[in-house]
């Protein structure tokens, strides 16, 4: 399969950033994309609703369906799944994209954000993936795909910000576990992260701004991958911690200029990549806590 026509997506968040890029990539085959996040109105620091968001996915050449949706409460998320079934007669693609973020040491950590963190990562995409996956089974072609990264046990992950490092690991390990519980189904279960820092507004606002931003690649990358990815047999793909350019060189891609804000500029590794993966890529980036 080399399209995602007529295949329907349900993806937590998803009104900015890679989630958006994710989408508006699988509409350009005519994909419908529901979309299933609290942004209903406009924040003033950061672009995007969930209105606007399923308005570009349509202008695109896909169906958009905005869902208001904390995905914290599970009443909710059965009602955005229900809606999804009943607009578009199934599920076939479930992406947990929605995170939330604090890079503060164990001290600083406040313990109502330790919670969001937890309640959103973890538990969220847990619920979201339960939800979806009796619906997924009736798919020909199901998969699961987690913005999340891979299991790489190193202390230097988890010192900075233990919290938030528990928390993503949680998507992880959903991945790892989910991977192999429905494996006899048929539905693949996998997980996306980028070898690079990727242009978002938590990019900008958390570490570093413009400076930072320079440095990252744009967040198309990780909607080609992702792509990529979802166009393959669920079947047989699955249980895997896949790397953007990783996916991309597997699929014939080499010019990664396109993707970068400076092209030939110095990029910056993202968090959580493990030194093996550093290694074996052609691409020289700066990596974290090195």
């Amino acid at each position: 399969m080399t399209t995602l026509k007529g295949k329907t997506i349900f993806m937590s968040g998803g009104s900015r950033g890679i989630g958006l890029a994710i989408a508006l990539r699988a509409a350009q085959d005519g994909a419908n994309v529901a979309i299933a996040a609290k942004t209903a109105d406009p924040h003033p620091k950061l672009p995007g609703t969930i209105y606007t968001a399923a308005d570009e996915i349509t202008g695109a050449g896909g169906q958009g369906l905005p869902l208001l949706c904390d995905i914290r409460e599970e009443e909710q998320v059965a009602a955005a799944v229900d809606a999804t079934v009943e607009k578009f007669g199934g599920i076939d693609i479930c992406i947990n994209n929605a995170s939330a973020i604090q890079l503060t040491p164990t001290e600083m950590t406040d313990m109502k954000r330790f919670d969001l963190m937890h309640q959103i990562n973890t538990r969220g995409t847990f619920l979201v993936s339960k939800l979806c996956i009796p619906h997924l089974k009736k798919s020909d072609n199901p998969h699961i795909l987690n913005l999340a990264p891979p299991l790489d046990m190193s202390p230097k992950w988890f010192a900075p910000h233990v919290a938030y490092t528990m928390a993503k690991y949680g998507m992880s390990m959903c991945t790892l576990g989910m991977a192999a519980e429905y494996k006899k189904a048929g539905v693949g279960v996998n997980s996306l992260w980028p070898l690079t820092a990727i242009d978002t507004a938590a990019v900008r606002n958390l570490l570093g701004g413009d400076a930072v931003a320079k440095m990252s690649r744009k967040p198309e990358i990780m909607a080609d991958a992702a792509h990529a990815i979802l166009t393959k047999c669920g079947s047989d793909c699955t249980g895997h911690f896949f790397i953007d350019e990783e996916v991309l060189r597997d699929s014939g891609v080499t010019d990664f200029d396109q993707y970068a804000h400076e092209p030939g500029g110095q990029l910056a590794g993202d968090f959580f990549v493990p030194d093996e993966v550093f290694d074996r890529v052609p691409t020289k980036v700066l990596r974290s806590y090195n």
